[in-house]
């Protein structure tokens, strides 16, 4: 998370949607940045907890912006990074898993640990469907994300492609991508809200 005081802007770093070429890219420019464990705080904690301690220690309240990918793209690119040489032997490593069996996985009561990641919805909303960000932007408009960011934040912005999840199959059959969609219909639906306001959801929180 990268929070821009003087631009009154928080970047949250929703996982798999292209951060870290973000931080990268505007990292010096931020006045706090929140990095390792903490870097993926998620749109309700920095709501609830950040948003207020800025605004009562700097007299600012940044707004939160914040992307969303694509559910199965996004869910594809966990299965992708996890299938690397570096977590290979792990409990976490997908080497050799079909991508259907991944996400059959994670839908299931009992998730092995390579296939708990989260979820979007949970990262962006307080879990009963209210979005936490000011702005929820679709990864798949790049052009549109990255205007926002360089209006906002008054610089040019150049992303180059960072932690790039490695090549696999992540091709899903049609009964499996219904199961999935039934599992996590409200990540759907928050998605396609995003998409039908014009790749840009615009919330006013509290």
């Amino acid at each position: 998370m990268l929070i821009f005081l003087r631009r009154k802007l928080a970047f949250l770093a929703n996982p798999k949607t292209g951060t870290t070429a973000v931080e990268l890219a505007l990292k010096p420019k931020a006045e706090i940045v929140f990095g390792k464990s903490r870097k993926h705080l998620t749109a309700r904690r920095y709501a609830v907890k950040v948003a207020p301690f800025l605004d009562d220690t700097f007299g600012v309240r940044p707004e939160a912006v914040a992307v969303m990918r694509d559910p199965v793209d996004q869910i594809a690119s966990w299965f992708r990074y996890r299938s690397g040489d570096r977590l290979m032997g792990s409990e976490l490593s997908t080497a050799g898993l079909d991508f259907d069996d991944f996400v059959r996985e994670l839908v299931s009561e009992d998730p092995p640990a390579r296939a708990r990641i989260g979820s979007q919805f949970a990262f962006l909303t307080d879990g009963g469907g209210q979005v936490m960000a000011e702005h929820v932007i679709a990864y798949e408009n790049q052009p549109l994300f990255r205007s926002f960011l360089s209006e906002r934040l008054k610089t040019d912005l150049t992303l180059k492609p960072k932690n790039v999840s490695p090549p696999a199959p992540t091709r899903l059959s049609d009964d499996t991508l219904a199961l999935l969609k039934s599992a996590r219909a409200a990540e759907f639906d928050l998605y396609a809200r995003i998409r039908d306001a014009g790749d840009h959801l615009v919330t006013r929180i509290g």
